[in-house]
């Protein structure tokens, strides 16, 4: 059975005592949950928050990484790096990472090769502008970023791979995206992974919706059957939010 998930992607938010409030109250509010609960602070607060969340059942994971296991990168972070302050997980290929960074399917592909390398979980996100969508182009777009990206792996690997699809059309455009869009989409992402690796394989990987999931659209959007779970942005950062959504299941 695919696991259910709710990863709070806080992006550059929240300083060191912002971070440790937020932690506080989820930690109050989250005692158990029938999905996997993740938060992925800043780099600079991830021991931070790991030491504050041991023997909690919510996991601290990474925004990102470099593919490199060391060097003359300034400013980059190891995969290792990441793995000796406790983190498990590691958000790879999202949007922003994509668009302000210019992240191709080669380097993410490389990432995802350390991260995997290092034992690392990783949740690998892709995903089409509004122009693609327009276009009737968004099915080609988001399957050539899976198949770049991932489809050098083994069948084997994606035990340790959790897909997130952002529909970057509709976050923060004014355009909306309904539960019957993001079902249909991951219902192509699933047939996309069965056509390459095998149905046992793709009815075992979880995907995660990463289109503006709030308190008021979550149990819509995660009662669709290949939705298992979300990650969450801008309600990430507030605790009675993020603990509604995580309830949705």
């Amino acid at each position: 059975m695919r696991q259910q998930i709710v990863a709070g992607n806080w992006k550059m938010n929240n300083d060191l005592a912002q971070t440790e409030t937020l932690i506080t109250s989820l930690k109050t509010k989250i005692k158990t949950s029938n999905a996997e609960v993740m938060i992925a602070p800043t780099f600079t607060n991830l021991w931070q928050a790991y030491q504050t969340l041991k023997g909690t059942d919510i996991e601290v994971i990474a925004q990102n990484m470099h593919f490199a296991e060391n060097g003359a990168y300034t400013g980059e972070i190891s995969a290792r790096m990441l793995k000796s302050v406790g983190v498990k997980t590691v958000i790879l290929g999202h949007s922003e990472r994509r668009e302000y960074f210019n992240e191709t399917d080669e380097i993410l592909a490389k990432k995802v090769d350390a991260a995997l390398a290092n034992d690392l979980r990783v949740i690998f996100c892709f995903g089409e502008v509004l122009a693609d969508r327009k276009s009737g182009n968004h099915e080609n777009v988001v399957g050539s970023q899976i198949k770049n990206a991932l489809f050098h792996l083994q069948a084997w690997h994606f035990k340790n791979i959790v897909l997130a699809y952002e529909p970057v059309w509709a976050i923060g455009t004014g355009e909306t995206a309904t539960a019957e869009q993001a079902q249909d989409m991951h219902a192509f992402i699933r047939k996309t992974l069965a056509d390459q690796f095998g149905h046992e394989i793709a009815n075992n990987v979880s995907i995660l919706y990463g289109g503006s999931v709030k308190p008021n659209n979550a149990n819509e959007i995660f009662d669709k059957p290949d939705v298992d779970g979300g990650l969450i942005g801008g309600a990430a950062l507030n605790a009675d939010d993020f603990y509604a959504i995580v309830n949705a299941f």
